[in-house]
């Protein structure tokens, strides 16, 4: 039997904050506009231009070291990394090497396993780089320095994972605690939340550390498992080979499913470090940091709690509802307005995931008002409209997030409760099928099914299956 080998991973992990200005001026962070339109003297590196903090980011930074168990510096300082890239506009970027914000926290993470401790060597502030844009037309690179100056936090986890399944399962308890937070929006798919995986592998039963690669442009949760299956097996393969390992950076390309290395790995000395002279040192006080703990929102384990124990929630139905944090701002609101959350719940359990599914969306792409599924709620609840119709104009919430009341009325969808109209179609039916009138006599239960619906067709389904099925046995 072969040797069998072991996965060590770490992640850095870098998230772009919520704030409305960048970290060190008042410029824009919105994503999109025009290149170069969101920038001053200070994001582009003009000389003379002097950085000013934006607290909010100390702030968010904060509220993420708190929420995931982390000790706080309540005396830290910014550095300089200095390298020379065409994306970095002076030339070092603004980070934290020597006190960073945030250190030895850990988050927990469920698996297949069970329950696992990640530790979180460290979390730190600082700035993006701008974004080189390479024009194959003209066979040249450009540079959009809308992105540089945005603030970021890099949390940078011990190498404590063992697998793609504990890495995701990781990513997706940091992107929620984050999202829950309001400090980012973790969108892999426009950067906002960035993952470099450092693996190595090892004979099971060793204690010490092989040599580790960097894998970079990971933009998906499905890009990273097949890049970690991807390295693991490149590995393998060169120590069973008799071939070293390589220290160094590797892209991962998804489309090839292999990865390229792109530099060898350099150390910290080669950036030069040393304390930014334009920036002060920045000092927490107990006082303003207990204002920030106390600040935090409830997080999703707490609130898939409070579902089941407040609404009566099954816990998997809490569990997928506080697993977004868009379905759970929804579900709440809605429940809140039509007093009966175990509706709003079934809505978001069957029809909304059902839609999202055929969409091929995420709960994040939701755009319904939480105003209108509470109205429609209410709508089949008080009889209005009956379940046939209420999925009908569910489906136009979902897409348009129409009005379901002004729906309902445009297109004369409201159940007909005139008894006197259910009983002419009804005796219309029951006329045109005396068969089917006489086998329910005869103890035939299932015909009434068939008759119900015959009814529903000739009121063209404004009318509400059980009072034409009460109608139906009265009359037969």
């Amino acid at each position: 039997m072969g040797k069998q080998y072991e996965t060590v991973i770490g992640l850095e992990v870098h998230v772009e904050l919520a704030t409305k200005t960048k970290i060190f001026c008042g410029c824009s962070t919105a994503f999109g506009g025009a290149p170069n339109t969101h920038t001053c003297p200070v994001c582009t590196g003009m000389p003379g231009s002097l950085p000013v903090l934006n607290k909010q980011v100390v702030e968010y930074a904060m509220a993420v070291g708190l929420a995931a168990n982390c000790r706080i510096n309540q005396y830290c300082k910014f550095d300089r990394k200095n390298y020379f890239y065409p994306d970095n506009p002076q030339n070092y970027q603004i980070s934290q090497l020597y006190l960073p914000i945030c250190h030895d926290g850990f988050i927990e993470i469920e698996t297949s396993s069970g329950t696992k401790k990640i530790r979180i060597h460290e979390i730190h502030m600082e700035e993006d780089a701008g974004k080189l844009i390479h024009d194959a037309w003209d066979d040249c690179s450009l540079v959009d320095y809308n992105r540089s100056g945005v603030p970021l936090i890099e949390i940078v986890s011990e190498p404590d994972m063992r697998s793609a399944e504990e890495v995701i399962a990781y990513l997706d308890k940091l992107r929620l605690m984050i999202q829950y937070l309001g400090a980012s929006d973790c969108k892999l798919q426009e950067g906002s939340m960035r993952a470099d995986v450092n693996l190595s592998v090892r004979e099971a039963g060793s204690d010490v550390y092989g040599i580790r690669t960097e894998m970079k442009n990971l933009n998906s949760f499905k890009a990273i498992a097949r890049a970690i299956e991807g390295e693991r097996a490149r590995q393998i393969e060169l120590i069973q080979e008799g071939r070293p390992v390589i220290q160094e950076t590797r892209r991962w390309d998804d489309n090839k499913e292999y990865s390229y290395a792109m530099r060898s790995k350099e150390d910290a000395q080669d950036y030069r470090y040393f304390p930014d002279p334009d920036l002060p040192p920045v000092s927490i006080s107990d006082e303003w940091m207990n204002r920030v703990r106390i600040s935090l929102p409830e997080l999703q384990p707490e609130k898939q709690k409070r579902y089941e124990r407040e609404y009566q929630l099954p816990s998997y139905d809490a569990e997928i509802i506080t697993g977004s944090k868009k379905l759970s701002d929804i579900f709440e609101a809605a429940a809140e307005i039509c007093k009966n959350p175990k509706k709003v719940s079934n809505w978001l359990m069957v029809e909304t995931l059902r839609l999202l599914k055929e969409a091929g969306q995420e709960p994040d792409d939701l755009s319904f008002s939480p105003e209108n599924l509470a109205k429609l709620v209410s709508l089949a609840d008080e009889g209005s409209v009956n379940s046939t119709v209420a999925k009908e104009v569910f489906e136009k919430i979902f897409l348009e997030d129409v009005d379901p009341e002004v729906y309902v009325n445009e297109h004369g969808l409201r159940t007909v409760n005139d008894t006197g109209l259910m009983e002419e179609a009804a005796k219309k039916i029951l006329s045109d099928n005396p068969e089917a009138a006489a086998d329910y006599r005869n103890g035939k239960e299932k015909i009434l099914g068939f008759l119900i619906g015959q009814v529903m067709k000739e009121m063209k389904g404004k009318a509400n299956p059980s009072a034409v099925g009460e109608l139906l046995k009265r009359l037969i």
